[in-house]
């Protein structure tokens, strides 16, 4: 009833703000046009006084945090997405509706233990910023001599939350069974996987201890660098549902007019973005999987030498060092348009079936990025071509990867901003080379080595116990021999006496042959009065008993 009450909720929303207005109507099949005509819903005009991306925004701002999750990422994508709605939904990244400011306060001395004026030198009621799951608030920590001190923000979970983001989570579970039930591609695509991978994903940003061990283990990963800076943070006034951090102080990355002001490497900022993110994932195997403009910010200093800001690590990301030599490979592929190599990958790795005919993938697989890579490398889209691949991927039953899903949305927004920030970034040059050198320093005479090194100290304290265990393993292969032997001869035994019951069992049958064929000949020999036959059928079956015998 609940899911039920959920989905009457998303219809009755998606008609009050008439979102039909916005679905390729022309594009679909004659008898979904037909009932999207005949839709009661049509008897409501579309409200004039907004514009289709001011009423999508309005729309999933009213169905909750993971549709407003929804908007945060297509409003990275203006290649896919019109640049009206692309504006309305860049408002859903920082500017949602705050909740009250005293259950914000309310929440953060149940957490912390104290009122807020122990706590805190300075409050500043009003929130900074309110996005989907919480909202923060400026405050200032005390010194030691009870003076004002360092600038921190307070995050505080929206009250309540909890439950909107379980009953949307049912309703795509409840969803994701009917697809597996109903389509035909429900199993390759996994639903069931996917959304519950989005439920650890979304429950770990619910829990700000979460968060702040995710930001301290990105901080530490770039200790020093010139590509990224995370925020401190503030453990001892950290809990599940409060989390106090450094404040920072940087330019939005999508205020593009404030970056060109301060005159920014745009070119080196947009490269510098797409290698922060394959560092995270292949040097790291630990991405921020929640980078949309509204989480990152740009330093004012050094604007030649542009340096990330990154917040909100609520969602993060991680593969396998299976996943991640696959990927590269996969990407080094695309890259050389080796596409045997795509192909033989796909089948290699698992995500098509292991029947799969190699070179009808790869024609399939040609046949999609040939027309791509006629044009400059500069004006292909990686989302375009993720997207053409999926398409192709259903005749091949390709399985969805519930372990990349946040790799691809990650993917999806880094390029989408790299193209904000500068129009002619090549993703696909910008990434080769990098992609090249941790090749070489994952499978190279230095990554050997390297391993050596750290395999070296477990031999050494192994070496002595090596002689016992050999002779260990020889005296239990001797022990083997025995017992195969005593199993042969078990077997040769077996099978004799196997032989004999099946020729006990020829003879029963036989000697039974033999009864019956006396007595049907005694019967009929009694049913037709010819006395004379008795002593035949006697004889007949005693004959057939002495041969048995």
């Amino acid at each position: 009833m609940a899911n039920l009450w959920r989905l009457w909720k998303i219809l009755f929303v998606f008609t009050r703000y008439r979102l039909d207005s916005l679905l390729p109507v022309e594009q679909l099949p004659l008898g979904l046009r037909i009932l999207l005509w005949l839709a009661p819903w049509r008897l409501n005009p579309v409200p004039s006084r907004m514009g289709r991306g001011e009423r999508l925004r309005l729309a999933l701002e009213a169905l909750g945090p993971i549709f407003i999750k929804f908007g945060q990422i297509l409003s990275t994508r203006p290649d896919l997405i019109p640049a009206d709605i692309v504006k309305e939904l860049k408002r859903l990244q920082d500017d949602v509706p705050p909740f009250a400011s005293n259950k914000a306060i309310a929440l953060i001395e149940e957490q912390l233990g104290k009122r807020i004026a122990e706590l805190f030198a300075e409050f500043s009621v009003e929130p900074l910023a309110s996005a989907s799951i919480a909202q923060v608030h400026a405050a200032r920590l005390f010194n030691s001599d009870g003076s004002a001190g360092k600038e921190v923000v307070v995050k505080v979970v929206r009250p309540g939350i909890e439950n909107v983001i379980e009953r949307d989570l049912q309703l795509l579970e409840t969803m994701a069974r009917l697809l597996v039930k109903y389509s035909a591609d429900g199993r390759r695509l996994k639903p069931l996987e996917v959304v519950e991978d989005y439920r650890h994903t979304i429950y770990g940003e619910l829990n700000l201890s979460v968060e702040a061990s995710n930001a301290t283990q990105l901080r530490r990963n770039f200790k020093d660098s010139e590509l990224l800076y995370m925020p401190e943070v503030y453990w001892e006034y950290t809990r599940s549902k409060v989390m106090v951090s450094e404040r920072i102080y940087g330019i939005p990355v999508a205020d593009i007019d404030a970056l060109h002001a301060q005159n920014t490497n745009m070119k080196l900022l947009a490269e510098r973005g797409v290698e922060i993110f394959f560092t995270q994932v292949f040097r790291d195997s630990f991405f921020h999987a929640d980078m949309h403009p509204g989480n990152i910010f740009v330093s004012r200093e050094h604007p030649q030498r542009p340096q990330y800001i990154a917040i909100d690590c609520g969602i993060v990301g991680t593969l396998t060092e299976e996943d991640q030599t696959y990927l590269a490979m996969n990407m080094l592929a695309f890259f050389n348009q080796d596409y045997h190599q795509v192909a033989q990958l796909h089948v290699d790795s698992g995500w098509v079936p292991a029947s799969t005919k190699v070179h009808e993938l790869a024609a399939a697989i040609r046949a999609v990025l040939e027309p791509i890579f006629e044009k400059p490398l500069a004006e292909i889209s990686f989302g375009q071509v993720l997207i053409q691949l999926f398409s192709t991927a259903r005749r091949f039953n390709m399985e969805v990867q519930p372990q990349l899903v946040l790799l691809q949305k990650t993917l999806l927004n880094i390029e989408g901003l790299g193209r904000q920030l500068y129009p002619q970034l090549d993703l696909w040059s910008t990434a080769k080379p990098f992609l090249e050198r941790w090749m070489r320093e994952r499978f190279g005479p230095k990554a050997a080595f390297k391993e050596l090194k750290r395999q070296l100290p477990g031999w050494i304290e192994k070496a002595p116990q090596i002689p016992g265990l050999v002779h260990g393993a020889l005296t239990r292969l001797n022990h083997l021999d025995d017992t195969q032997q005593a199993l042969h001869k078990e077997i040769i035994a077996l099978r004799e006496e196997l032989a004999e019951s099946r020729a006990l069992k020829r003879q029963q049958s036989i000697a039974t042959l033999a009864i019956a064929s006396g007595l049907f000949v005694w019967w009929q020999a009694f049913a037709l009065g010819l006395p004379e036959m008795l002593g035949l059928g006697i004889s007949a079956a005693g004959i057939l008993l002495l041969v048995t015998r």
